[in-house]
């Protein structure tokens, strides 16, 4: 079990990457490195890239030896930027490129930055602290109307309006601090609303959407996304493959839409015609598996 972070799909993402021994790849979003490890068991040499500074730290001292061996390069940053960062270690063409766009388990339970609604922790968000907008600007500053407009469109919350109105009127009496006190004023209105949807009764947080839209909009997780799939379509060898784990919706319509453009153009086939997802065995292991698509395209 990695103490950092349980990867999510580990053996469908790496069995569809077609790994073989000396081919070149990119883990997009390296996290605790579990994908990371099967490529390298297989013989590939990785690229690995995250804009967290814990996780690049954390790697540094876990793979060590593959470091000290030139088997993984470690850089900080965010996939959009993954063809300068390429550049940066010469690399111009690669077999293969892993997104697992999923929060790692660190970042929810040990980082300290709110991204978990049930510890009470500072509203921070940033996946890189080098950013400067965080959830806590985000929800006592800007206009009510703004609130209602990321909750609805990045959070997909039907109680998106009732939401924002209550956030507008509690920090009018003072600032909301924390991801617990914020995550109970949401669950309070999302359970009074008389719009729960069915995903909250099957075992969703009710302040899950609200959650995951703050962070898509604090790290600008869709822009990024679309600029990294195309940095890296850019990098695949004729026949490389990409692959990618989304998390919801929003990030699974990217993916998918950006696939069948490729495809409509003839640069690529997709291999994922339906996405794959985790298993019931896997589900019961480890819950963030829940709601997991994997999709990999190959370059022609």
């Amino acid at each position: 079990m990695n103490s950092f972070h349980t990867p999510v799909l580990l053996r469908e993402a790496v069995k569809g990457l077609q790994v073989r021994k000396d081919g070149n790849y990119i883990d997009a979003t390296i996290g605790g490195g579990g994908h990371t490890r099967s490529i390298l068991d297989l013989g590939g040499r990785v690229l690995g890239i995250d804009q967290d500074e814990d996780a690049i730290s954390h790697l540094k001292k876990k793979f060590e030896l593959e470091i000290n061996q030139g088997r993984l390069v470690l850089e900080r940053g965010n996939f959009a930027e993954m063809k300068e960062i390429a550049g940066k270690h010469k690399i111009d063409g690669v077999d293969g490129i892993l997104f697992d766009l999923g929060v790692s388990s660190y970042q929810i339970d040990r980082s300290g930055r709110g991204f978990s609604f049930r510890r009470d922790e500072v509203l921070d968000m940033r996946m890189s602290q080098k950013g400067d907008l965080t959830a806590s600007e985000i929800i006592n500053t800007w206009p009510e109307s703004d609130l209602v407009a990321i909750f609805a469109k990045y959070g997909e919350e039907p109680a998106a309006s009732e939401v924002a109105r209550k956030i507008v009127f509690r920090r009018k009496q003072k600032k909301i601090g924390t991801s617990l006190e914020l995550a109970k004023i949401v669950s309070d209105v999302v359970r009074n609303s008389g719009k729960i949807p069915i995903r909250h009764t099957q075992g969703k947080h009710p302040a899950t959407r609200i959650f995951q839209a703050l962070r898509i909009v604090v790290n600008d997780e869709i822009e990024n996304l679309r600029k990294g799939l195309s940095e890296g379509f850019k990098l695949l060898k004729k026949g490389g493959r990409i692959a990618v784990i989304s998390f919801h919706s929003l990030e699974d319509r990217v993916v998918k839409l950006y696939f069948l453009e490729l495809e409509r153009k003839g640069l690529g086939k997709v291999i994922t015609k339906k996405p794959i997802e985790a298993s019931f065995d896997e589900i019961k292991k480890n819950r963030r598996a829940r709601g997991a698509k994997l999709r990999i395209i190959e370059s022609k």
